[in-house]
Protein backbone atom coordinates (compact mmCIF):
# COMPACT_ATOMS: atom_id res chain seq x y z
CA UNK A 1 0.00 0.00 0.00
CA UNK A 2 1.33 3.42 -0.66
CA UNK A 3 -0.06 6.16 0.63
CA UNK A 4 0.60 9.77 1.95
CA UNK A 5 -1.67 10.84 4.90
CA UNK A 6 -2.92 14.17 4.79
CA UNK A 7 -1.04 16.58 7.36
CA UNK A 8 -3.21 18.08 10.33
CA UNK A 9 -5.03 16.86 13.13
CA UNK A 10 -6.35 13.65 13.46
CA UNK A 11 -8.84 12.41 15.72
CA UNK A 12 -9.59 8.76 17.48
CA UNK A 13 -13.01 7.35 15.60
CA UNK A 14 -13.70 5.68 19.49
CA UNK A 15 -17.18 3.40 17.51
CA UNK A 16 -14.32 2.09 15.46
CA UNK A 17 -11.29 1.64 17.86
CA UNK A 18 -10.31 -1.17 20.76
CA UNK A 19 -7.82 -1.63 22.65
CA UNK A 20 -7.40 -4.96 24.54
CA UNK A 21 -5.29 -6.89 26.64
CA UNK A 22 -4.01 -11.19 27.50
CA UNK A 23 -2.04 -12.68 29.88
CA UNK A 24 -1.75 -15.86 31.27
CA UNK A 25 -2.38 -16.68 34.79
CA UNK A 26 -2.96 -19.81 37.07
CA UNK A 27 0.59 -21.14 35.98
CA UNK A 28 -0.27 -20.67 32.63
CA UNK A 29 -3.04 -22.40 32.84
CA UNK A 30 -5.53 -19.89 31.74
CA UNK A 31 -5.32 -16.73 29.46
CA UNK A 32 -7.28 -13.47 30.90
CA UNK A 33 -8.39 -11.56 28.26
CA UNK A 34 -10.47 -8.21 28.44
CA UNK A 35 -10.91 -4.85 26.71
CA UNK A 36 -11.05 -0.85 27.82
CA UNK A 37 -14.34 0.44 26.97
CA UNK A 38 -13.32 3.90 26.57
CA UNK A 39 -10.69 4.63 24.28
CA UNK A 40 -9.68 8.49 23.36
CA UNK A 41 -6.77 10.29 21.67
CA UNK A 42 -5.50 12.19 18.93
CA UNK A 43 -2.50 13.71 16.67
CA UNK A 44 -1.16 15.39 14.23
CA UNK A 45 0.42 14.97 11.08
CA UNK A 46 3.50 16.96 9.84
CA UNK A 47 4.65 18.40 6.33
CA UNK A 48 7.48 16.12 6.48
CA UNK A 49 4.96 12.49 6.91
CA UNK A 50 5.55 12.25 10.83
CA UNK A 51 3.09 11.91 13.40
CA UNK A 52 3.00 12.69 17.19
CA UNK A 53 -0.06 12.36 19.25
CA UNK A 54 -1.53 10.68 22.96
CA UNK A 55 -3.90 8.39 23.02
CA UNK A 56 -5.61 7.34 26.45
CA UNK A 57 -7.52 4.02 28.40
CA UNK A 58 -9.83 4.97 30.96
CA UNK A 59 -7.97 2.24 33.25
CA UNK A 60 -11.77 1.87 35.03
CA UNK A 61 -13.17 0.50 31.66
CA UNK A 62 -11.22 -2.45 31.90
CA UNK A 63 -13.74 -5.56 31.05
CA UNK A 64 -12.51 -8.98 31.55
CA UNK A 65 -16.27 -10.37 32.09
CA UNK A 66 -15.58 -11.25 35.68
CA UNK A 67 -16.84 -8.67 38.31
CA UNK A 68 -14.84 -9.55 40.76
CA UNK A 69 -11.53 -9.72 38.67
CA UNK A 70 -12.41 -6.54 37.42
CA UNK A 71 -12.53 -4.79 40.66
CA UNK A 72 -9.41 -6.33 41.49
CA UNK A 73 -8.00 -5.21 38.20
CA UNK A 74 -9.47 -1.38 39.21
CA UNK A 75 -7.62 -1.90 43.00
CA UNK A 76 -4.48 -1.12 44.51
CA UNK A 77 -2.89 -4.59 43.26
CA UNK A 78 -3.25 -3.44 39.42
CA UNK A 79 -4.21 -0.20 38.13
CA UNK A 80 -5.20 1.80 40.87
CA UNK A 81 -7.86 3.73 39.46
CA UNK A 82 -8.44 5.89 42.71
CA UNK A 83 -5.04 7.29 41.70
CA UNK A 84 -4.40 6.65 38.57
CA UNK A 85 -7.27 6.96 36.36
CA UNK A 86 -5.84 6.43 33.02
CA UNK A 87 -3.34 4.85 30.70
CA UNK A 88 -2.02 7.05 28.31
CA UNK A 89 0.58 6.26 25.48
CA UNK A 90 2.27 9.42 24.25
CA UNK A 91 3.57 9.40 20.27
CA UNK A 92 6.66 10.97 20.11
CA UNK A 93 6.86 9.86 16.43
CA UNK A 94 5.59 7.71 14.09
CA UNK A 95 6.48 7.34 10.59
CA UNK A 96 6.07 5.11 7.60
CA UNK A 97 8.31 2.74 6.53
CA UNK A 98 8.55 0.14 3.91
CA UNK A 99 4.92 -0.84 2.91
CA UNK A 100 1.98 -0.78 5.22
CA UNK A 101 4.95 -0.91 8.39
CA UNK A 102 4.67 2.42 10.59
CA UNK A 103 7.47 2.37 12.88
CA UNK A 104 5.92 4.09 16.64
CA UNK A 105 8.19 5.40 19.08
CA UNK A 106 6.49 6.70 22.64
CA UNK A 107 6.42 7.00 26.29
CA UNK A 108 3.64 4.31 28.12
CA UNK A 109 2.50 5.55 31.34
CA UNK A 110 0.76 3.06 33.68
CA UNK A 111 0.03 3.75 37.42
CA UNK A 112 2.07 7.03 37.52
CA UNK A 113 5.69 5.04 36.03
CA UNK A 114 6.20 6.44 32.69
CA UNK A 115 8.67 3.82 30.23
CA UNK A 116 9.82 4.31 26.65
CA UNK A 117 8.09 1.76 24.41
CA UNK A 118 8.17 1.61 20.69
CA UNK A 119 6.45 -1.04 18.54
CA UNK A 120 5.72 -1.64 15.15
CA UNK A 121 2.04 -1.07 13.75
CA UNK A 122 0.60 -1.56 10.27
CA UNK A 123 -1.77 0.93 8.18
CA UNK A 124 -4.33 -1.37 7.13
CA UNK A 125 -6.63 1.09 5.47
CA UNK A 126 -5.77 4.70 4.73
CA UNK A 127 -7.61 7.49 2.68
CA UNK A 128 -7.64 11.26 2.39
CA UNK A 129 -10.05 11.68 5.55
CA UNK A 130 -9.25 8.29 7.69
CA UNK A 131 -6.38 5.55 8.61
CA UNK A 132 -6.92 2.22 10.51
CA UNK A 133 -3.37 1.07 12.62
CA UNK A 134 -3.26 -2.28 13.69
CA UNK A 135 -0.80 -3.38 16.83
CA UNK A 136 0.23 -6.51 18.75
CA UNK A 137 3.00 -5.72 21.55
CA UNK A 138 3.85 -7.21 24.60
CA UNK A 139 4.11 -5.07 28.07
CA UNK A 140 5.93 -6.42 30.98
CA UNK A 141 3.82 -5.29 33.82
CA UNK A 142 6.21 -5.26 36.31
CA UNK A 143 7.76 -2.37 34.86
CA UNK A 144 4.90 -0.66 35.87
CA UNK A 145 4.19 -1.07 39.52
CA UNK A 146 1.58 -4.22 38.85
CA UNK A 147 3.90 -7.05 40.48
CA UNK A 148 0.99 -8.39 42.47
CA UNK A 149 1.28 -11.88 41.94
CA UNK A 150 -0.33 -14.64 44.36
CA UNK A 151 1.71 -18.14 44.32
CA UNK A 152 3.01 -17.10 41.40
CA UNK A 153 0.19 -17.67 39.21
CA UNK A 154 0.94 -14.81 36.86
CA UNK A 155 3.66 -14.89 34.97
CA UNK A 156 5.40 -13.48 31.40
CA UNK A 157 4.14 -10.59 29.30
CA UNK A 158 0.75 -8.78 29.14
CA UNK A 159 -0.20 -8.95 25.20
CA UNK A 160 -2.09 -5.96 24.12
CA UNK A 161 -3.74 -5.68 20.73
CA UNK A 162 -5.44 -2.55 19.25
CA UNK A 163 -7.09 -1.79 16.52
CA UNK A 164 -7.11 2.43 15.82
CA UNK A 165 -9.28 4.25 13.29
CA UNK A 166 -8.27 8.20 12.63
CA UNK A 167 -10.37 10.38 11.00
CA UNK A 168 -9.28 14.08 9.90
CA UNK A 169 -10.56 16.61 12.44
CA UNK A 170 -12.43 19.16 11.51
CA UNK A 171 -11.83 22.89 11.70
CA UNK A 172 -15.10 24.77 13.62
Amino acid sequence: MTVAVETGLWQLDTSASAVALKHKTMWGLVTVKGTFATVSGGGEVGADGSATGTLTLDAGSVDTKNAKRDEHLRGADFFDIANHPEITYAVRSAELRSGDTVQVSGQLTVRGISRPHSLTAKLTDAGADALTLDAEFTVDRGEFGLGWNQLGMIRGLTSITATLRFTRARSA
